[in-house]
């Protein structure tokens, strides 16, 4: 069941959710958009009142935090990942934090290809069987190799890609006088840095900056198609009332390049949108 997200941070907002809480319902799963952290308070008073889980999709958050506690650590299980477009990548893959003791051996046999091999291992069993469904969910060890030194550099990363978020917010929050929306915040939430995106006033000033970017040889993608207007979660999902402005921000958002060591691209990009900008406005 999909809810509409906040128009400030673009999440979940908390205030829908318990109206789309059905007999079915076993969990909760927020989305940590850009790297800001989900009202995961709210949710969790939620979660609680109805006996449900809270699984984060913290694919964007390494590193961000909700009131000082580390996202991924806030429900029963968070997943993160490293692909190519993350703060922190191996090309593709992930990772699966546990909070809940009780989902680690299951967890453990889903990874290890639906066996308790991590039980043999341990000496709890003298021979390992199938016992569950399960698949090949292990990296190889250079994609492993990878990581492990992406890990190691992770707060130069984040610092890195810090700057150049700052820089942007520095430039285009000026423009919020003439329609501009950009990254929002909140004071208890330490965001870390993933992407930074512009909410144009209208579907059409979007597509002409993309376009006009392009030309410039710069990449302004927009972001997702809404999962419920999607061909599969047309088919398969349903959504609690209207989502109307998760359908409005989706047609108006796009988002600047931002990697790390970005240099002298950081400025020009700058330039070039704002000169955009300035004539589309």
């Amino acid at each position: 069941m999909f809810v509409d997200i906040r128009p400030d941070t673009l999440n979940i907002d908390e205030a829908l959710v318990e109206a789309a809480v059905t007999p079915r319902t076993r969990a909760i799963m927020p989305v940590h958009y850009a790297g800001v952290p989900a009202e995961m308070d709210a949710l969790d008073v939620v979660a609680r009142r109805h006996g449900l889980s809270v699984i984060e999709d913290a694919a964007q958050a390494l590193g961000s935090t909700y009131r000082g506690r580390n996202a991924g650590a806030l429900g029963s299980l968070a997943a993160f990942s490293f692909h190519e477009t993350k703060n922190i990548i191996s090309g593709e893959g992930g990772c699966l934090a546990i909070n809940d003791p009780s989902l680690i051996e299951r967890a453990e046999i889903i990874r290890e290809k639906g066996t308790n091999r991590k039980r043999f291992f341990r000496g709890e069993v003298d021979k390992y069987t199938w016992v569950d469904i399960g698949s090949s969910f292990l990296p190889g060890e250079l994609i492993a190799s990878f990581l492990y030194g992406q890990l190691e550099a992770a707060e130069a990363i984040r610092a890195d890609r810090r700057r150049s978020w700052d820089a942007y917010d520095l430039a285009f929050r000026s423009w919020h006088n003439r329609g501009v929306r950009t990254p929002a915040v909140p004071a208890h939430c330490e965001d870390n840095a993933h992407l930074y995106y512009l909410v144009l006033p209208s579907a059409e000033q979007r597509a002409a900056l993309i376009a006009a970017c392009k030309a410039d040889g710069i990449m302004t993608p927009f972001h997702y198609v809404p999962l419920h207007d999607s061909p599969a979660g047309r088919r398969l999902g349903r959504a609690c009332g209207e989502l109307a402005v998760t359908e409005d921000l989706a047609a108006r958002l796009v988002r600047l390049p931002l990697f790390p060591c970005m240099g002298d691209a950081l400025s020009r990009v700058i330039e070039r949108v704002e000169t955009h900008l300035d004539r589309l406005l």
